[in-house]
């Protein structure tokens, strides 16, 4: 599907039919003046468990735990049984930022093509990325052996996805972190153009660095990841959409969890080239790329986020407002460990 022209001009954005496919798409930069930059700023004051708001958190969970009175056999058994981090993760996202962009939530019935699946063995997905980019899977398949019997952080499936340091053998004069995604996004758009599948890039030569940037939570998330894999190739926990279809993308990151962040071009053009499957329906459901910013004409908006479609019979890139949801899109996600 593609994303309605009105969509994006806030006529008739609440008014989207759930389970039909939109017409030609809205030119970003003639709206730019509409849009609203997305907040990108860490909180000012964190507070913790040691705190009487977060101490009042706490207890509240320590109550419930005494009241169930357990036997050392039950309790044994709730500590052994995962989702109780998913839990609260859940309860906080929900919670810790009431009604922002509520009205930016359309119900919707649309799921990924039925050719797909689900996730392929992450063992495959390393091996197809090595060879299309030329990198080493080396390390990341020694990873992939020391989780396979772990459960997933949240996440529908594991993803392989090229990594930072990864990008850094492929450009190896670069050393500026932004020029450096703006650098690797543009490649796997390439990569994707050559595998000689119908591809049509809307942002073609638009990705630079006064125009595109990845967003500060997927950084911190990438920090993390960092710190636990090496390698050229990364495996995430991820989920492609179904989680916040229907929301905009603005909304969909406020109800990230404490470990949810969103895919960028990179993460999510992987996820397409080792899964082609998952884009080859006009009617599916398509993915917004929250990890990232976009603002047409270099205006320092940052008012648009990428996104992956199908439409017209191809695969489509392009970059549209923040603040408009359709049934028909989804921000796609990865999760950090706890």
């Amino acid at each position: 599907m593609r994303r309605a022209f009105s969509a994006f001009t806030g006529l008739e954005s609440s008014s989207h039919k759930e389970n039909e496919p939109q017409p030609a798409g809205a030119n970003l930069a003639q709206k730019k003046e509409r849009m609203a930059p997305m907040n990108t700023l860490a909180p000012s004051n964190t507070v913790t468990t040691r705190d009487p708001k977060g101490l009042k958190f706490v207890s509240i969970v320590e109550a419930a735990f005494n009241k169930a009175k357990l036997s050392e056999e039950e309790a044994q058994r709730v500590n052994d049984t995962p989702g109780l981090s998913e839990l609260v993760d859940n309860f906080i996202a929900e919670n810790r930022v009431g009604n922002q962009f509520a009205d930016e939530e359309v119900r919707s019935n649309y799921r990924y093509p039925e050719e797909y699946k689900g996730s392929r063995p992450i063992e495959e997905q390393i091996k197809t990325l090595a060879k299309i980019f030329g990198l080493s899977p080396d390390d990341a398949l020694a990873y992939a052996k020391t989780i396979a019997s772990k459960p997933l952080n949240g996440g529908e499936g594991r993803f392989a996805i090229v990594s930072d340091a990864g990008l850094a053998k492929l450009f190896p004069n670069v050393t500026d972190p932004a020029e450096l995604f703006c650098l690797g996004s543009n490649l796997v758009l390439e990569k994707i153009e050559a595998t000689k599948r119908p591809f049509h890039n809307y942002r073609k030569g638009e990705l630079t660095k006064d125009c595109f940037r990845r967003h500060i939570k997927t950084t911190a998330a990438y920090e993390k990841i960092v710190s636990e894999q090496k390698g050229d190739i990364w495996i995430i926990d991820g989920q492609l959409a179904m989680k916040h279809r229907g929301r905009s993308v603005r909304r969909a990151c406020v109800c990230f969890t404490g470990s949810e962040f969103g895919l960028d071009p990179i993460a999510g053009g992987s996820i397409a080239l080792t899964h082609p499957e998952r884009f080859v329906r006009s009617s599916e459901l398509d993915m917004d790329l929250a990890g990232a910013e976009f603002t047409p004409g270099a205006d320092g908006g940052f008012s648009g986020a990428p996104d992956f479609f199908f439409y017209g019979g191809e695969l489509v890139f392009d970059a549209d407002y923040v603040a408009c949801p359709l049934g028909g899109f989804g921000s796609a996600s990865g999760f950090t460990s706890q």
